[in-house]
């Protein structure tokens, strides 16, 4: 089995959700990416060879992306951050000899305008918070598949944040665990748009919203269309389902 094939093995399908660029439909797990001409470097870091090569092979789909380099240890990784100044850094945290999240650190510091995407096989409450505290915009899985990987890098290169479903559910735990009361589990909504899906939680239908809100209902169609993308969700149902998992709408 040739390296490319390595991380495909680890893929599964994930349902679709709406708004692709390209009028095709997105995972549900991963935030859109509008449009932009812009185009986005990313340099990949890995241990493992296989996986920086099945990423590769995923990223160079895209013609909005290209591959500066790629990194197998922490060092390489902060070295080619400062030097190449990336969009995005796709990195393992375990890339580091080091436990935790110095490299992601440590990249904040030589590359602040350099988003870091934390594609790992952890899975535990600890290594999220502690990658999202040391500054890291997006975090997937190794799980995830090959959609997954590419609209997740083209989200975090245009200033979004990519949260898998299960972890958005865990999300005001891990971030405030000294308290470890519930807090807005989604930080990437803008207040208007949590006002918006608490109701829609609430099962209000798009008039009532508007005139919850004194709003036009055809601003509340587009700020519901905001949050389907930030939420990675298909249609209203999935977006009732993941709120209120989270403690929304139950009033």
């Amino acid at each position: 089995m040739s390296q490319k094939a390595d991380i495909s093995g680890m893929l599964r399908p994930w349902p679709p959700s709406p708004d692709r660029a390209d009028g095709r439909r997105a995972g549900p797990h991963v935030t859109v990416v509008h449009r932009t001409a812009r185009r986005h470097t990313v340099v990949i870091a890995d241990a493992q060879p296989a996986i920086r090569d099945g990423v590769r092979s995923v990223l160079e789909r895209s013609a909005g992306l290209s591959i500066l380099g790629e990194a197998g240890t922490a060092d390489e990784a902060i070295a080619q951050a400062a030097r190449l100044r990336p969009g995005v850094l796709v990195i393992d945290p375990s890339i580091d000899e080091e436990p935790g999240t110095r490299v992601i650190t440590q990249v904040a510091r030589v590359a602040p305008d350099t988003a870091v995407l934390v594609f790992s096989s952890a899975d535990d409450d600890r290594a999220i918070a502690s990658a999202i505290h040391a500054g890291a915009r997006g975090y997937l899985i190794k799980s995830a598949d090959a959609e997954q990987i590419l609209r997740g890098v083209q989200a975090v290169a245009v200033g979004l944040a990519v949260i898998d479903k299960a972890i958005a559910g865990r999300l005001s735990i891990l971030i405030h665990p000294a308290t470890a009361q519930w807090a807005y589990p989604f930080p990437h909504l803008t207040n208007r748009e949590r006002e918006v899906l608490e109701r829609i939680a609430g099962g209000k239908s798009n008039v009532a919203i508007a005139r919850d809100l004194t709003l036009a209902p055809k601003t509340v169609s587009n700020r519901i269309s905001a949050i389907f993308g930030k939420l990675g969700v298909a249609d209203r149902a999935q977006a009732i389902v993941l709120a209120r998992e989270a403690g929304l709408g139950r009033d």
